[in-house]
């Protein structure tokens, strides 16, 4: 293997719908899989270090995602794993209960595969993982060792977390399929906040069908999350994957920042649209003067505040345990008046109706 790459083997580019697959015709396989990522994983990880902890058990359980090794993001919060949330402040910390989601995934017979590398508390102060395309370069954050791990070939869904851009940022840097499902449509009881009226669970996987099937088995609804929003139900056939919609209507929005993008991702993108067009999608070209014009003021108002709620305990009591990123978030949080997180909110609130309909 090439010192500049730490990219999977063919045999290790397996999506969740191929593994399942192949599990059903052969059981053996299912009780191997996780024993071969567990071995692929400590093979590469000085290198790649997108994990702050590893299984122990890896066997396969019973269910719908029997054999499934799940790596989840280390502000996921694990019974039986520590969950360090990215700061030494938690750094042998092991919560009392799994979070929501990671409790679904164990009922669905998933197998838990260890803790990825978060920023801390999913803001901006990186950890230690390195791209495995090219490991001088980012993998992004703030979700880097789940996107790393699976676009390594260690595992094939992880689970990551959005506020801004925490789940497709990385996705895009390390070339697989990542997924930010909408607001609410997966509970986030058990997720170390940063701001919770824009955090979000998602996912990153190796296929678009992985991401659809993962969806449909871990949308749902918590009383502890008063953001839930349940999706229409939707199954995922594994024996022939995500069906298409007919004629499905896509809007393309082309926002001012358009312009400083670089001449080979406004290619990429393109192709892509037009790749859509050809399969039969309706793409229209849509713009969103008003959104574009104020959304991001509101959006940092908003985060900025909620995160200064949070995070202000913390920096008092642990202030030689907090980077000074995270001490100037806080900061800037601070300079935010009630009236501007109110204005924000509406904002928000209007742009959400108006999107809606």
């Amino acid at each position: 293997m090439s010192d500049a790459f730490i990219l999977p083997p063919p045999q290790a580019g397996a999506g969740v719908l191929d593994l399942l697959r192949q599990f059903a015709a052969d059981p053996q396989a299912a009780a191997s899989y996780g024993a071969d990522c567990l071995k692929r994983t400590e093979a590469i990880e000085a290198r790649l270090k997108a994990f702050e902890y590893l299984p122990k058990d890896v066997s396969a359980k019973n269910g719908p995602l029997g054999g499934i090794p799940v790596a989840v993001k280390d502000i996921i919060a694990t019974s039986d794993m520590p969950t360090s949330n990215g700061s030494p402040i938690y750094r042998d910390h092991v919560p009392a209960a799994d979070a929501w989601v990671v409790a679904r995934l164990r009922n669905l017979g998933a197998t838990i595969f260890g803790k990825t590398v978060s920023t801390e508390f999913a803001w901006r102060h990186p950890g230690p993982t390195v791209n495995p395309w090219n490991p001088a370069h980012t993998p992004g954050g703030s979700s880097s060792g789940s996107a790393a791990a699976v676009a390594a070939g260690l595992v094939p869904l992880a689970l990551g977390t959005q506020t801004l851009g925490s789940v497709i940022r990385p996705a895009a840097f390390n070339g697989v399929v990542g997924f930010k499902p909408s607001f609410g449509a997966i509970p986030r009881v058990g997720v170390h906040p940063l701001s919770p009226s824009l955090d979000h669970v998602g996912f990153f996987a190796r296929r678009v069908d992985d991401v659809a099937l993962a969806l449909s088995l871990l949308a749902g609804r918590s009383d502890d999350d008063p953001h839930g929003r349940p999706l229409p139900g939707f199954t995922v056939d594994i024996a022939h994957g995500l069906r298409p919609l007919a004629s499905p209507r896509l809007a393309v929005v082309r926002f001012a920042k358009w312009e400083r993008a670089e001449p080979e991702q406004k290619a990429v993108f393109e192709a892509a649209v037009e790749r859509l067009r050809s399969a039969g999608a309706v793409v229209e070209e849509i713009a969103l003067p008003a959104l574009d014009a104020a959304h991001w003021d509101a959006i940092n108002t908003i985060m900025l505040s909620e995160a200064t709620t949070i995070f202000s305990d913390l920096i008092a009591r642990f202030p030689d345990r907090v980077s000074d990123v995270m001490k100037a978030h806080v900061a800037s949080g601070r300079s935010k008046t009630a009236m501007e997180y109110l204005t924000a909110k509406a904002a928000q609130a209007e742009r959400q109706h108006a999107l809606a309909t």
